[in-house]
């Protein structure tokens, strides 16, 4: 087994894109017996293959837009086209099969079996057993289910992210071009939201469909959209844009205020461990002799090394004393090795440190292979670099220049609480 040498990643390959574009005309929805629209007259283009969240307070319309592109709710006004069809003229039944939709907690039904869950669409339109056995194995496969364990069983018998992972697998059966998520992944933990982001991320990378989020988190929004779509009551467009233009050029005071204060260390949220050169990693694999590994390593001037199973994933990263100490390399998985993807955020690649007490982290490509590592250095780097700029855009002000008593602002008091029994100033 060689190193695994890694290096700045190279200029993207065209992408593959098999979504279809939406633009929303003129869209409007009032509800009966209300003053104000739900959503007042919306135009919106979205690109083929483009990701876009939808972010804004409670109120705003954007659930309500999201349900209006599949007709869940009719628009009152205005025309929806998907890949140039005027979708509003169609059959609102036949649309719903053609889109993928995932809700949170996924939606299974909870009596049908993962398998039979997601051959529900394809079951309607038709397919033929060996089809949607075929495309089954294929989703469990691409969302990071074992096929053979999972498509068996029911709902109840698995975890929150393992049925919002078959729930997006049921939304990509009938492969539709577009895909709508409200809130999908609001209802688990955090460390199993950032996986499944990276895990949609990775999925959007294969098949590069057309993505309509909806989140309520804006960390979240700027983390997978290649869009973000800010709205205000009313289903008002405040800002739609680039995450990197939202945070550096905020729109409209609303966007300044939502975006919150920090912009420049947001940028942790949208600068992906992709962005930033990864260190090479000495790989071994399980049964190998111990001393070549520790040779191999040694002659690349690494300390330790990551044992990996027969698809490159990690599991664990000894160090060459550690090594040493068993004469093959041992299959032992350590469940607080530190590991994000290259689609995650230097933001989540800072936490997986911190929370393993690690002063860095493994970095595996869109199918779980190591690729390398990162480390606490780079990411601070990263910091230090957007804090100077931010500090560049802020008013050279200093002690020499400032003029006496031209600002009133009083001193802002920092302090703890009184140790017990301590005594503050006589």
């Amino acid at each position: 087994m060689t190193d695994v040498t890694s290096q700045p990643a190279p200029s993207a390959p065209p992408r593959n894109v098999t979504g279809d574009s939406i633009t929303l005309d003129g869209v409007v929805k009032q509800y009966k017996g209300q003053d104000t629209p739900a959503v007042e007259r919306l135009d919106l283009e979205i690109e083929a293959g483009d990701i876009v969240a939808f972010v804004g307070p409670s109120g705003c319309g954007k659930t309500t837009t999201l349900k209006m592109i599949n007709r869940l709710i009719e628009p009152t006004e205005g025309r929806i086209f998907i890949g140039g069809r005027d979708v509003t003229r169609e059959d609102p039944d036949k649309l719903r099969q053609s889109i993928g939709y995932v809700i949170q907690s996924g939606g299974l039904f909870p009596h049908w079996s993962v398998a039979k869950n997601i051959g529900a669409i394809p079951r309607v339109l038709g397919w033929d057993k060996k089809r949607i056995a075929e495309r089954t194995e294929y989703l469990l496969d691409l969302v990071g289910l074992d096929p053979a364990t999972f498509a068996d069983r029911l709902p109840k018998d698995m975890s929150g992210g393992q049925q919002q992972r078959v729930g997006v697998a049921r939304a990509l059966a009938a492969d539709p071009p577009v895909l709508l998520m409200d809130e999908p992944f609001g209802a688990v933990d955090p460390i199993t939201r950032v996986r499944l982001q990276d895990s949609l991320i990775a999925i959007q990378h294969e098949l590069g469909k057309t993505i309509v989020i909806v989140t309520h988190d804006f960390e979240e929004a700027t983390k997978l959209g290649d869009k973000v779509l800010i709205l205000s009551e009313g289903g008002h467009v405040e800002q739609y844009a680039t995450p990197e233009r939202i945070l550096t050029d905020p729109a409209t005071p609303f966007v300044e205020e939502f975006v919150g204060s920090g912009a420049k260390l947001a940028y942790l949220t949208v600068s992906r461990v992709r962005d930033v050169e990864v260190d090479p990693v000495t790989t071994a694999r399980i049964g190998e002799s111990s001393q070549v590994v520790i040779g191999r390593a040694k002659a690349a001037g690494h300390t330790w090394v990551v044992v990996v199973d027969e698809s490159g994933r990690p599991r664990s990263w000894p160090s060459l004393p550690e090594v040493a100490s068993k004469p093959e390399v041992s299959d032992y998985l350590d469940r607080r090795l530190p590991v994000v993807a290259q689609s995650s955020t230097l933001n989540d690649a800072l936490d997986a440190m911190l929370a393993a007490s690690q002063g860095a982290t493994l970095v595996t490509d869109g199918r779980g292979a190591v690729v390398g590592s990162l480390s606490i250095g780079s990411v601070t780097d990263v910091i230090q670099t957007k804090l100077a700029e931010g500090h560049a855009a802020v008013e050279d002000l200093s002690y020499e220049t400032y003029v006496d008593g031209s600002d009133p602002t009083p001193t802002p008091i920092v302090a703890a609480a009184d140790e017990p029994g301590s005594a503050g100033p006589a």
